[in-house]
């Protein structure tokens, strides 16, 4: 049985985010792939219909908003807001026009986040899914608008929201406006929150930088999902400033549900359920929708 090896590069560091290149095989019925975790060859096959997670270890592969939506959304509930902003080349900064075509071609995205509403397990809230695949989630105008936007609707329509984070961090093409997303978006958060209003975030691999010192730690309830990086600044940055050896498995998930940082661990495939839950105790749902969950 002959294979075929693909080494799967990204093209830099932000994008790789981390994680070592995926590894691709085939043979003439089936494609595989190395799980970057227990290091065994997966049929893509079982893979997809695990929602995306290694039959083996249960290391999570990256997904794409629309992907995302489709696991937790119940079907056809979905409606987006505000599709069609998008981030342009204010600040003249070289190459990034070229980038932006090129990610959204790609990605066929837009943006890095997809917002809107839906209902999930029967319980109708605002959602939002930031894409690794569009510039690795990095947070520019467009994406701190479009979310900003979401909050001010579920708080105007008194709706919970549900925000799936994955993030490189601020999109440095865009200069200081786009840390200024930072505070517009806390801003949001702070008014949906004083309404009395619902927001839980789940964190995913990877989740850093100004996304994660804003929106991302906002939720009154924090979910991640397991194996995930979670922090501001990176592991290698902060050895060196510190001169410090950091912790064994600092950063993920695991890490900040023991110190406090996160709510709870949710795998995959419990998420939709655990979501319509939450969503319905908070909000008084009805119990009817209870056998969906």
């Amino acid at each position: 049985m002959a294979f075929i090896q693909f080494n799967l590069k990204p093209k830099n560091e932000l994008e790789k985010g981390g994680r070592a290149a995926a590894r691709i095989t085939h043979d003439e019925n089936e494609i595989f792939e190395t799980c970057p975790n227990c290091r065994r060859q997966i049929p893509l096959s079982q893979i997809w219909g695990n929602l995306h997670c290694c039959p083996s270890c249960g290391h999570h592969f990256r997904v794409n908003a629309r992907q995302r939506l489709g696991m937790v959304c119940d079907k056809d509930s979905f409606s987006e807001l505000d599709a069609e902003l998008r981030s342009e080349d204010f600040l003249n900064f070289p190459g990034y026009p070229g980038k932006l075509e090129n990610v959204r071609s790609s990605s066929r995205e837009q943006e890095a986040v997809i917002c809107g509403t839906a209902t999930i397990c029967g319980q109708p809230c605002c959602i939002f899914v930031m894409d690794p695949y569009f510039m690795m989630g990095s947070m520019g105008i467009a994406v701190g608008e479009k979310i900003t936007r979401l909050f001010e609707y579920a708080t105007d329509m008194s709706l919970p929201v549900v925000g799936y984070t994955v993030s490189g961090g601020a999109r440095m093409q865009e200069g200081i406006l786009s840390l200024m997303q930072m505070a517009k978006t806390s801003g949001a958060v702070g008014r949906h929150s004083d309404a009395g209003l619902l927001y839980i975030a789940v964190l995913t691999d990877p989740t850093t930088g100004g996304v994660t010192a804003s929106f991302a730690m906002e939720g009154d309830i924090i979910l991640a999902e397991p194996g995930a990086t979670v922090g501001f600044a990176g592991a290698r940055v902060i050895e060196q400033t510190t001169r410090k050896k950091l912790p064994q498995g600092f950063q993920k998930s695991e890490f900040l549900l023991d110190h406090g940082f996160a709510d709870a661990i949710v795998p995959r495939g419990k998420q939709r359920g655990t979501l319509g839950m939450l969503i319905m105790l908070h909000t008084g749902g009805d119990e009817s929708d209870e056998q969906s969950l």
